[in-house]
């Protein structure tokens, strides 16, 4: 037995060594500042500077600056980079992305402590590896942005769920480090609002078979989820007290109050958008920059029987002309974009709310997840540039096959009845709830991503602590003890 402690213990650190360098070779090799990422640092240092949530601008004059309050990134990412800055020195992005080379390996190791716990050592070593491995989320170790910290959170919220039921359910610390995570997950990011919707309920119908009375098994997860929510009420009551509109979130076009809001360009581009190319070179070019007839598939002129497709590439033309005139959003012309989405909508309807949107989701899921590399967004052109076009391919394959592995161990816990042995000896615990959970993350997400208007692979990143976890269920020992179920209490026995 001791043997085998410290052969999974070397092969263990062996795994997160391994991951350490690959992160580490991200970090020296691949490290961008992305748009966003000046974005968030520009809050964090108008926070530490001038105590004001917001943005600094420049001024009228060449010397002067501006000091603008803002709500359209949620407060938890500016909160780790205000204390990075604080710590490594102002705008020090080098030492944020060392400390999220040490978030991401602690998401590896929870991961795994997860697939120990439903289906043991064996499987735990290879989720381990599997996650420390993983190019697509180690990469964003050197980016810095959300994605890293959210990982994090979603992998402690299901570990933490796990430890909840075997201590017993109750008012315990892991209780608690849910809250904490899911909690945390949210202040990164808004939509993280689907894991708080996946974990507390699977959490509550857990409570509530258990045997108690259940108002007194309920009584802690009912805590859990407001210790959830507390953490918005000051910066809902920030925002309320700033800008005299309510708002626990953020905006969904990320707009400040009084700014305008882009939905008809936005409803315009969901008539049409599939790729993250049309998102580099179509959406995110809207007020600002031109946005070329080029760039725009042939579908973008596809009217049907309402309207005849020279006639509306004609429209679209003189649209983006006079757009393009000013390089500047205006409410005329937004208007504009909302009469021709609405006329391509009445056109072709099932398109619009069932075709387009499972494409962009099948884009963000399967599409090479080289958006933070040097090489081409266009990688399905093989005769402009086939060794990158290669490298490209090879990579979306490799992100297929963690997709499919993923999936089969679902396939594979689900037959056992969500219950697989973790170890020799010990009564297999059903984990139904936690799989659930799990599952319904990812099935909220997809279904909410269908709904956004710009396909980035990077919103779909989120899927992969569940895809570690699940995979591990493929490799459960066969010999690891009868098949039955039991509570924790009794495995402890």
């Amino acid at each position: 037995m001791e043997r085998k402690k410290r052969r999974f213990w070397l092969w263990a650190g062996a795994a997160l060594v391994a991951g350490l360098l690959l992160r580490l070779w991200f970090v020296s090799h691949m490290a961008r500042i992305a748009d966003d990422s000046l974005l968030y640092g520009n809050i964090a240092r108008t926070w530490l500077q001038h105590g004001v949530y917001g943005l600094t601008e420049s001024g009228p004059t060449p010397d002067s600056i501006e000091i603008r309050p803002t709500l359209i990134r949620l407060p938890g990412f500016p909160i780790f980079l205000a204390v990075c800055f604080r710590l490594f020195g102002m705008e020090n992005y080098r030492a944020v992305m060392g400390v999220q080379v040490a978030a991401d390996l602690v998401t590896c190791w929870l991961a795994s402590a997860v697939a120990r716990r439903l289906f043991g050592c064996r499987a735990a070593l290879v989720t381990l590896w599997l996650a420390a491995l993983c190019p697509f989320t180690a990469n964003y170790v050197a980016v810095p942005l959300t994605e890293t910290l959210v990982l994090t959170s979603i992998a402690a919220a299901f570990y933490g769920f796990a430890r909840w039921q075997d201590a017993g359910l109750g008012n315990n610390r892991w209780l608690w480090v849910v809250t904490a995570s899911v909690a945390g997950s949210i202040l990164l990011r808004p939509e993280q609002g689907l894991l708080a919707a996946a974990v507390l309920p699977a959490m509550l119908w857990h409570a509530m078979k258990s045997g108690a009375r259940p108002m007194i098994s309920i009584r802690p997860v009912l805590a859990a989820a407001l210790g959830v929510v507390l953490p918005l009420l000051p910066w809902t009551i920030r925002n309320w007290h700033t800008f005299h509109i309510f708002e626990p979130l953020v905006p969904r076009y990320a707009t400040d109050p009084g700014e305008l809001v882009p939905s008809g360009f936005g409803r315009w581009y969901r008539t049409w958008a599939v790729e993250f190319s049309s998102t580099d070179d179509v959406y995110w070019n809207y007020n600002g920059n031109r946005i070329e007839l080029s760039a725009l598939p042939p579908r973008a002129f596809s009217g049907g029987s309402q309207i005849g497709d020279s006639s509306l590439r004609e429209q679209t033309a003189a649209l983006l002309a006079d757009y393009n005139s000013t390089m500047t959003a205006t409410r005329a012309i937004d208007a504009r974009f909302g009469a021709l989405a609405a006329e391509r909508v009445r056109a072709h309807p099932v398109l619009y709310y069932i075709g387009l949107p499972a494409a962009r989701l099948a884009d963000m899921t399967l599409r090479p997840r080289t958006e933070f590399m040097n090489l081409p967004i266009t990688w399905w052109r093989w005769k402009e540039h086939p060794v990158q076009s290669a490298f490209a391919a090879s990579y979306g394959a490799l992100n297929l096959a963690y997709l499919v592995i993923g999936f089969a161990g679902v396939f594979v816990w689900k037959r056992r009845g969500w219950s697989l042995n973790p170890a020799p000896g010990f009564v297999s615990v059903a984990y139904r709830e936690l799989a659930w959970a799990m599952l319904a993350s990812v099935i909220l997400r997809a279904i909410l991503m269908m709904t956004i208007d710009n396909s980035e692979p990077r919103y779909t990143l989120e899927f992969f602590p569940v895809f570690f976890v699940c995979a591990g269920a493929l490799f459960v020992a066969c010999a690891e003890g009868p098949t039955s179920t039991g509570t924790a209490a009794e495995q402890s026995g």
